[in-house]
């Protein structure tokens, strides 16, 4: 017979896991602690243990810890499945959209191979290692379920731009840039893409698949001088027509920007875009 304790242990696991099955069964595959609360009380549960149900079944890996207060089922449970990680990453920053790296990646627009899911939001994100004092520089991102998931905060007006959902599966949906939206922030923060480089090689791959007229829209939407420039001329380097651009070229600019944020303030001056192109052969850099 088992000791008191562990006959405890397992009571609380086997009415943990059937907590979880029926949150699964309600389609509830990512859910709160309240959420199962309430669930607990309809089963006839106390809800009062519902938090000690829930750290037991994290512990033996039927459900994942997202953040404090937040689960998602896996597909250990009955009638579970495991949540795709665009989801699993969405999820923990409510609203979020994946973008940047990942949703290159997504829209078949970048060769490269993600390290890190990456996305976009209108809320300040404060992850567990921020809480952490530290001398070293490091690049703070959650990590749950062997994800590294980063976020980037923007405006609310500017999150907003371009977003889709998209589903993953049957069961999952998750927000995530458009094509547009997404080439578009090459452009907006280059410096999230190691410089300007990737949005001038993703322009002379994909240009010819790109909605341009909602690409500038977008654009004009985001409200930039500087990324105004940066697409304008990039389009023109392209070989887009000049009578496409003249929305852009409207906008007006008495000073100049640099085309490449992460390099020095070095190169042809384009007098038509107001830009300081300090890439390439003009840049004096090679």
């Amino acid at each position: 017979m088992e000791p008191p304790d562990q006959q405890r242990k397992s009571y609380s696991l086997a009415a943990g896991v059937a907590l979880a099955a029926e949150l699964a069964k309600r389609g509830r595959l990512v859910f709160t602690t309240q959420e199962a609360r309430h669930v607990a009380s309809e089963l006839q549960m106390l809800e009062s243990g519902v938090g000690m149900l829930l750290t037991r079944l994290a512990e033996a890996g039927w459900v994942i810890r997202l953040r404090r207060g937040l689960y998602a089922g896996t597909g250990k449970l009955p009638g579970g499945v495991d949540v795709p990680p665009f989801v699993l990453a969405t999820a923990l920053v409510d609203p979020s959209a994946i973008a940047l790296w990942s949703a290159l990646a997504h829209h078949d627009l970048t060769d490269q191979v993600p390290v890190a899911i990456t996305a976009i939001t209108p809320r300040k994100v404060v992850t567990p290692s921020m809480r952490t004092p530290s001398t070293s520089r490091v690049q703070h991102a959650w990590h749950v379920a062997g994800l590294e998931c980063r976020f980037a905060t923007l405006t609310e007006s500017r999150y907003e731009i371009g977003i889709e959902r998209v589903w993953a599966d049957e069961r999952f949906a998750f927000s995530i840039t458009d094509r547009e939206r997404t080439v578009l922030d090459t452009f907006a923060m280059p410096r999230h893409f190691g410089g300007i480089s990737e949005g001038l090689a993703v322009l002379d791959r994909a240009l010819a698949t790109l909605d341009l007229e909602k690409l500038i829209d977008y654009a004009l939407q985001y409200g930039s001088r500087t990324l105004v420039k940066r697409l304008g001329w990039s389009l023109e380097q392209a070989g887009v027509d000049m009578s496409a651009l003249l929305p852009l070229l409207e906008m007006p600019s008495t000073s100049y920007s640099v085309l490449d944020p992460g390099r020095p303030r070095r190169g042809e001056h384009d007098r038509r875009w107001k830009l300081i192109v300090n890439v390439g052969a003009e840049s004096g850099r090679g």
